[in-house]
Formats: structure tokens, C-alpha cells, sequence
């Protein structure tokens, strides 16, 4: 097995790979893999905005192995990955991970951590509907569904009732997150790796989750307050570990976050929270449409409406500026089209620092301000959160009265 190392955003390597894995690397779309022109028998690979680790496969072939590490520390990366929509519970959990350099390890401690704090008082009960064939009333009797199956006959009964179970959503989210992170590529430490086996044992009796089926649904109550953080982090798992399918001949299985959407997550979230009590409310996302006729759809990270749905802010996340070649300043003119669509007189792009400088554009006859904005990452979560107030205040000012 060939194990390749690679920093996201990084310098491009060249690894020794035969002609079939070389292909297999560049089908999987995971990096960028092209024949070295300066070396026989080796492809030349470079890691895009994807972190963690993924093997790949090619049947009767070699496997590789690939490990992307993030720019950021792996601790800022678990911040950053709590302000995913509707994810909460542990950005000011104390996570000492500093001895864990990979991404995998440390969610999966993370994620062990959380899980048994979640069962420490046992498993939680809740009540489950269930449809069943009995020879005894139990519940209600389904009477359509009695008539089609038995033709008048009076047993057996198809009958529904409502079960007392901790077969539930909660506990087979949880099972399917720690059977997942079993599952994956190396790199879990033993003790770690030993403590998710006895939370499977724990969870044996809860339904496990087929590979593709989407997760039950759930909703925070008083009654799973408990589970909450278990639960956000479980998600996040199975998530970042959906990287497991098969274009063509290969096997691509593995687990990776996308920095730039794991980036504009936490740009707008923080936003959103940042203005709470500022009057208004925020959209994430939401599709509008550049011409009359409705025909030209765009989708701004985050718009901040007034009570009367009026626009008052614009606010687009760019982990990496897109200049394209043809295009040097994509990014500014995908701003102008919001501006101009949303009737603002200014708008706002967040860069992650290091990848465009501050600067305020003016358009000619326009009346319109491109601002851009740089958020150091690497940096402690109060400081990042302070540059978030910085910008929100920055919103404040520049909105219409």
C-alpha cells in the first residue's frame, strides 16, 4: 500500500504509482493526480480544499492511501466545524487534542468522549411507533390494511401500538457514527479504538443503519439534552465519513471535510448569531434571481432582512479567492450581481487571511462598495469570534435606515 502525505492548498508531490492507481486517483476527484513528466512510473498529486484521509482501490491493483492535513490547527478545525447549521455543543468544550495530528483521530476521541458522557446514565428510552402482524390486540387494529392482507379472516391481526424501546433515533445515530469510524482507514489510536468497540457493544440491540440510508430524524427535547453534543458530533462523522463509493472499478472509501464549505458554515453561522439581537433576521443560502423574468438564479451565503423582508446586508464567505484565468476578480463581480439584484449599495466578501488582503472597491457609475474582509483563522476561538463582531458591527453601519 502507498501512503501519500499532502497539505490542503499545498505543494504538489510526486509518488511512485503504477498506471492503474495513478487513474484511480484522478477518477476519485478527491486530488488532483496527473503523470509526472520528470519521472517514470510516478503521478504528480496535489491536495485541493478536501482534509483527512481517504484510501483508494482499484481491484487486483495497488491501494493508496491519501492523508491531507489542514493549514489550521486541528483543534481551530473542531471549533470551526461547531458552527455547522444546527450543530452546537461543543465549541467551548476543553479539547486537549494537541497530541493528535490528524483530523480523524482527534474527531474520533471527540466523538468517544461525548458518547459516553451522552450514556453514562444508560441508554435512552423513548416511545417508537410500531406496525406489526399479532395474534393478539395490541394497540389499534389497522382495518385497511387488515382487509387487504386476510380477506375478512380474524387472525392473524395487523395491528399498530406504540413501543417503549431505546431502539430510537438517537441511540441508532449513535451506533451508526461509532460503527462508521470502526469501519474507516487506519489512524484511530488503540485506546480510542478499543473505547468505541465497547460503545457498539452498549448499542448492539439498536438498529444499525444500512450503508446509504439516510439518517433518522430527530429533534432537540428536554428528555435527549443529554445526547445533544453526542449526537451533533455523530452527524458531523457520518458527514465528513459519506466520502465511501464506487465510480467505475474503484473503491474510494474514506473520511474528508471540504474546508471551503466547513469555512463559509462558520461565516455565516457566527454572523447570524453575531446579529441575533440587532432587529431583522438572516437568510443562509437562499436562492434569488438576477433578472425580472426570474431565469438567472444566484445564492448569497448570507442576507440580513429587515421585519419588512426589505435587504439590508449582503455577505459572501471565499475560503480561497477565484481568479480564474480570463476572470482575475470573479469574486467581486459575483458581489456586484447580489448588490445590484438585492438593491444594496454595498456588499461584503469574507476571505479566510492569507488568501486576499482588506480593500473597498468603488464601481464606476454604480454607486456600489465591494468591501473585502480577511478572518484569521489561526488564531483562538475568542479572537476569531471578535473579528465576527468587527464585521457584524461593519453590517450594522452600512445598512439602510
Amino acid at each position: 500500500m502507498t501512503v501519500i502525505e499532502l497539505t490542503e492548498y499545498g505543494a504538489g508531490v510526486s509518488a511512485p504509482l503504477d498506471d492503474a492507481a495513478g487513474r484511480a486517483l484522478a477518477t476519485s476527484r478527491l486530488v488532483e493526480a496527473a503523470p509526472d513528466p520528470y519521472g517514470q512510473g510516478r503521478w504528480r498529486v496535489r491536495a485541493g480544499g478536501k482534509v483527512g484521509v481517504a484510501t483508494i482501490a482499484v481491484p487486483g491493483g495497488e491501494t493508496v492511501t491519501v492523508r491531507i492535513a489542514p493549514k489550521v490547527p486541528i483543534a481551530r478545525l473542531l471549533f470551526l466545524l461547531g458552527y455547522s447549521p444546527g450543530a452546537k455543543g461543543w465549541r467551548n468544550e476543553e479539547v486537549q487534542l494537541e497530541e493528535e495530528p490528524e483530523l480523524l483521530p482527534a474527531l474520533a476521541r471527540l466523538f468517544e468522549r461525548q458518547a459516553e458522557k451522552a450514556l453514562r446514565q444508560g441508554l435512552l428510552q423513548g416511545y417508537r411507533n410500531t406496525e406489526e402482524t399479532s395474534l393478539v390486540v395490541r394497540g389499534r387494529i389497522r382495518e385497511a390494511e387488515q382487509i387487504r392482507r386476510h380477506h375478512g379472516r380474524l387472525i392473524p391481526l395487523e395491528i399498530a401500538h406504540d413501543e417503549y424501546t431505546s431502539d430510537i433515533a438517537e441511540n441508532q445515530i449513535l451506533r451508526a457514527a461509532c460503527e462508521r469510524l470502526c469501519r474507516l482507514p487506519g489512524g484511530i489510536p488503540a485506546d480510542v479504538r478499543g473505547r468505541l468497540l465497547r460503545l457498539r457493544v452498549r448499542l448492539a440491540d439498536v438498529t444499525l443503519l444500512g450503508r446509504g440510508q439516510e439518517l433518522p430524524g430527530w429533534r432537540p427535547t428536554r428528555l435527549n439534552a443529554r445526547y445533544r453534543n453526542a449526537l451533533r458530533l455523530a452527524e458531523l462523522v457520518l458527514r465528513g465519513a459519506s466520502v465511501e463509493h464506487r465510480p467505475g472499478d474503484v473503491t474510494v472509501n474514506g473520511f474528508l471535510f471540504d474546508m471551503p464549505r466547513v469555512f463559509e458554515d462558520f461565516v455565516t453561522v457566527a454572523l447570524r448569531e453575531a446579529l441575533a439581537d440587532s432587529g431583522g433576521h438572516c437568510m443562509l443560502q437562499a436562492t434569488h434571481h438576477l433578472d425580472e423574468h426570474q431565469a438567472i438564479r444566484m445564492i448569497p451565503d448570507f442576507v440580513w432582512y429587515a421585519d419588512d423582508n426589505r435587504p439590508l446586508a449582503v455577505a459572501d464567505a471565499k475560503y480561497k479567492a477565484e481568479k480564474p484565468e480570463g476572470f482575475p476578480d470573479a469574486d467581486l463581480y459575483q458581489m456586484l450581481a447580489y448588490c445590484t439584484a438585492l438593491g444594496l449599495s454595498e456588499g461584503h466578501l469574507v476571505y479566510a487571511k492569507g488568501n486576499a488582503p482588506h480593500a473597498s472597491h468603488r464601481v464606476r457609475h454604480a454607486r456600489i462598495t465591494i468591501h473585502q474582509h480577511a478572518l484569521e483563522l489561526d488564531q483562538p476561538p475568542a479572537g476569531l469570534l471578535a473579528e465576527v463582531e468587527v464585521l457584524a458591527r461593519r453590517l450594522l453601519v452600512v445598512a439602510p435606515a
